[in-house]
């Protein structure tokens, strides 16, 4: 079943576009080290903040990413660009 994690935060209009780069270079890195990264997609909402969803092929996989974070120095790199940051896990029941 699908794992789904969801990241909401706040990108200042002047840092998206390094942001964006930064983002897709931590997610190349991340789908080299654990292809069961299948989808990520990046959703601007009407209040200007973000809503950023990984999907994962397993629960299992996504926990193993999360264990390697500390060792993508992409992370944090990127991260620094956000504020007021959340995250929540899930599994997807139904898609269409």
């Amino acid at each position: 079943m699908t794992t789904v994690r969801t990241h909401t935060y706040m990108v200042e209009p002047a840092d998206l576009e390094e942001f964006l780069a930064r983002r897709a270079s931590l997610i190349g890195t991340v789908r080299e080290a654990h292809p069961g990264l299948t989808a990520t997609v990046l959703i601007r909402l009407d209040d200007e903040t973000y809503t950023d969803t990984w999907h994962w092929a397993s629960g299992p996989q996504m926990q193993a990413a999360l264990a390697a974070i500390g060792g993508f120095p992409e992370a944090p790199l990127a991260m620094a660009l956000t504020k007021d940051r959340t995250t929540r896990d899930g599994l997807v029941v139904d898609q269409r």
